[in-house]
This record gives C-alpha cells, sequence and structure tokens, in this order.
C-alpha cells in the first residue's frame, strides 16, 4: 500500500481459573475476575512495508517468549520479525507465562496458558492486517492529573532509601525523583472506520493487588474512552515508570476513598484502578480532538543492541542470600528478618544473587525504535527509570518520542546510576551494574538518530 493505513483487532486471552498470578514474591491463585483481560494489534502500513503494534495484559514476557510469538507471527503474517513492538501493560493481576521469575500453581497450566496467548496474538495480528484501511495519524501531548501517580522512592530521615514506605511514616523525608507528567497520545483514524489511541504515560500497572485476575486500570481506561468517544479503540504503553507508583505516601482529603493499604504499604484495590484509569481517559478526552495531524511519509523499524555489565554478587554475601531463597521457596518467610516491601526486597535481591552467582558477565539488551512519520516509539524490553524516558524525550529530530517499557522482552529494572549507591528495591534487585541507565540513554538516541537517517 502506497497509501498511510491502519488497522486494528483485540481477542480475548483469559484464561481458566486456578492459574499463577504473576507479580509479587508470594503465590496467588486466580480466584476470579474483575474484567477481561486482552491482546491488542495495530497494523500500520506505508509504501509495502507494515509495522504491528502488539499490546499485551501481562506483567511482562520474558525475550524468549517475545522472540517465539514474534516469530510465529512473521510465520503467519509475512511481516518481518524487527517489524513487530510487543509491549506488555504490566498488570500485576495477570497469569503467569512462564516459570522464571515465579512458579505458584500448576505449571502445565503456564505452559498451556503461554501456548494459548501465542495463538491469540497471531490472530490479533492477522485480524489487524485484514482491517488495513487508508487514515491518518495525528498527535498531541496531555497532563495526568494530582493523585494518580507518585515517585515510589523516598529518602528517609535517617539516611536511607526506601521504595514504598508505610503511610505516614514519621520517618519518609522525601520523594527521590521528579514525575514526568506528560502523557502522550497517538490518534489513528481511518477514514472509512474507527479511530485508535495509543496512550504512552509512565506509572506501575499495579493498583489492585489480590486473587482476582484483572487487566488494572488500562481495563478502565479502554472502557472509559470506548464508552466517551463513541467505540474508539485505546492501547496503554507504558512508558518510564520503573520508580513511580499511585501511593501517597501522605494522603488527604479523598485520597483513601474505595481503596486500603496493601502487604507491600502500597494503596491497592479496584476502586484504584478505577480511578487511575478513568484520571487517564480524562486527559486524553482533553486532548483528543485537538491533536496536531502530520502526514506519514516513512514507516520504519530499527533494532539496536546494548551490551550490559552484569550485577553478579559478591561471593561473601552468596550464603545469606541461598539462606533467604530456600526459606523464601519452603514458603517460610516468617523466618526473615523483614517485613512489608523490606521482605519483598531482600528475598528479590537474594534471588538476584543466586541466579547471577555464575554469570553471565554481560546481558544483551534489544533497544527497538518505530518511525511514523515525525513520530517515534522507542522500546525498551523492561522497567527503565522515570530519567531515562525523560532524557529519551530529549532527542533531536522528532515531533514526539514514546519511550515504551515492557517491549520485547522483560528484563527487570534500569534504575539511574546515583539510585544505587542510594539503595531501595529497584536497585538492590536489577540484573545490571551502575551505569545501565546511563548506557540505555546513550544507546537509544544512537538508535533514534540512526532511525531519523534511514
Amino acid at each position: 500500500m502506497d497509501q498511510f493505513s491502519i488497522g486494528y483487532a483485540e481477542a480475548n486471552i483469559n484464561p481458566k481459573l486456578g492459574i499463577g498470578i504473576s507479580g509479587y514474591y508470594v503465590c496467588r491463585i486466580a480466584k476470579g475476575f474483575l474484567d477481561d483481560l486482552q491482546a491488542s494489534c495495530l497494523a500500520l502500513s506505508f509504501k509495502n512495508n507494515t509495522i504491528l503494534l502488539l499490546n499485551v495484559d501481562a506483567m511482562g514476557l520474558m525475550e524468549r517468549e517475545c522472540d517465539r510469538y514474534r516469530r510465529d507471527i512473521s510465520a503467519a503474517t509475512g511481516i518481518a520479525f524487527e517489524n513487530l513492538f510487543l509491549t506488555c501493560t504490566h498488570s500485576h493481576t495477570a497469569p503467569l507465562t512462564d516459570t522464571d521469575l515465579f512458579t505458584y500453581g500448576d505449571e502445565q497450566d503456564i505452559h498451556d496458558y503461554a501456548t494459548f496467548l501465542g495463538q491469540r496474538l497471531v490472530d490479533a495480528a492477522k485480524l489487524a492486517i485484514a482491517d488495513l484501511k487508508p487514515g491518518k495519524m495525528g498527535y498531541c501531548t496531555g497532563y495526568a492529573p494530582e493523585r494518580v501517580a507518585y515517585i515510589r522512592r523516598y529518602r528517609m530521615k535517617d539516611g536511607t532509601t526506601m521504595t514504598c514506605p508505610p503511610v505516614e511514616d514519621p520517618n519518609i523525608d522525601g520523594p527521590i525523583g521528579t514525575l514526568d507528567q506528560r502523557v502522550h497520545v497517538l490518534r489513528f483514524d481511518q477514514f472509512e472506520g474507527r479511530s485508535i489511541v495509543i496512550v504512552n504515560y509512565g506509572v506501575h500497572c499495579d493498583t489492585i493487588g489480590g486473587e482476582l485476575l484483572s487487566a488494572d486500570f488500562p481495563a478502565w481506561l479502554r472502557s472509559t474512552l470506548d464508552k466517551s468517544l463513541d467505540g474508539v479503540k485505546c492501547m496503554f504503553f507504558p512508558g518510564a515508570q520503573g520508580d513511580v507508583g499511585s501511593t501517597n505516601v501522605h494522603p488527604s482529603g479523598g485520597d483513601m476513598n474505595d481503596t486500603e493499604i496493601s502487604f507491600d504499604n502500597e494503596m491497592k484495590s479496584p476502586g484504584m484502578a478505577r480511578f487511575v484509569g478513568r484520571a487517564l481517559a480524562g486527559t486524553v478526552l482533553q486532548v483528543y480532538d485537538k491533536v496536531t495531524y502530520v502526514e506519514v511519509d516513512k514507516l520504519t523499524a530499527l533494532q539496536k543492541i546494548a551490551k550490559i555489565p552484569s550485577n553478579m554478587p559478591d561471593p561473601a554475601d552468596l550464603p545469606l542470600a541461598h539462606k533467604y531463597k530456600e526459606l523464601h521457596e519452603a514458603d517460610r518467610d516468617d523466618l526473615i528478618p523483614f517485613e512489608a516491601m523490606e521482605l519483598t526486597t531482600v528475598v528479590a535481591e537474594a534471588l538476584r544473587m543466586c541466579v547471577l552467582e555464575h554469570g553471565p558477565e554481560f546481558f544483551n539488551l534489544a533497544l527497538t525504535g518505530i518511525q511514523i512519520g515525525p513520530v517515534a516509539l522507542l522500546g525498551i524490553p523492561g522497567e527503565p527509570f522515570t530519567d531515562i524516558g525523560v532524557a529519551i524525550k530529549e532527542a533531536p529530530g522528532w515531533d514526539m518520542i514514546l519511550p515504551c517499557g515492557l517491549t520485547n522482552g522483560y528484563m527487570g529494572y534500569f534504575p539511574m546510576k546515583s539510585a544505587y549507591d542510594e539503595g531501595g528495591y529497584e536497585a538492590r534487585t536489577s540484573r545490571y551494574k551502575a551505569g545501565v541507565a546511563e548506557k540505555l540513554i546513550e544507546e537509544a538516541k544512537a538508535l533514534l538518530a540512526d532511525l531519523h537517517e534511514q
């Protein structure tokens, strides 16, 4: 197709009940549903080149999973492997799809669901391609309202750093970092058909908890826009959210309406998901009719590999790490002398040390760039800190850049160098040595420059 064309499709990806739920270092088994989980695909075509932007309600898909799914989609559709951009919403109430990080419930159920999910992704891709119709693209930036997001790493008055400290803890000094409240919106209009919006914002998709399956706040974002804009379809692509959550540690007014404090010191409930989803939908509604439409004269994809040193453990730390790992796997966290988020931190840190005891010394992280005219999407295979997203958005030559975490793989946290000295959950559990964030920024900007010159 010489003309810019747009196609869209979605597929239900609900599992059977009883499957393990991903997201925490505690066992959760699915007992019911709050809402449906879905996979969606936006097909974009120009001058015989087609790119597929896929979105999945999952906490994260490991790189080998993404690669397998992308190969299967490529074989089924004829679309080049490198033209497939697969992003997870990072819902912490979605099913397990692998047994690398967590294994709760029946392993066969997990493997069966992973196979089913791959089939549904192929279905969505085929249907989106079949739906291709000429159209146009516009973009705009809105700003999230207060109470949607907060930096979740805090400097404490005793000089320590804590991720998700207890609400109203008198030892809290202040947050470490500054929010990026920009909500980037891409609008795709078929001339004879529907409209699809991509919403890109950096906040953890973890506002519910519990043992009911849910897409979390993206479900409310999608349904609110669908009802408000006469059937408009929405895809949520998480931005740089590694250090951002939705808990206000100093609640006031109605902050505690329809919510409660979870085991890890965060505000979580279906009411929180509803609030965050509706609030972000409100931001989209404020800018939806005022997008800047642009000519799409180029549609390309490019991948770049960043070689990152591994955060291998000090041998002196391994005996305690193995002890904590054994206690956790024996369901004896009560014998580990920590609680709440501090317990989660030491368990995750111990698992990181044990996994990396024998290497590897380096990781190859795949960054993926997509050019749609003057707009770029930059896919990062994990959870980047806010400052990574801010720096990437400053790359020259683009009208808008959307940093997208959890894309084409899930490789954990990417903290800023300063976070390693400060401490906190993300830096202590990261698989990468200090400097990973700064290296990713450098490589992302280089990729965007190369993409612009193609």
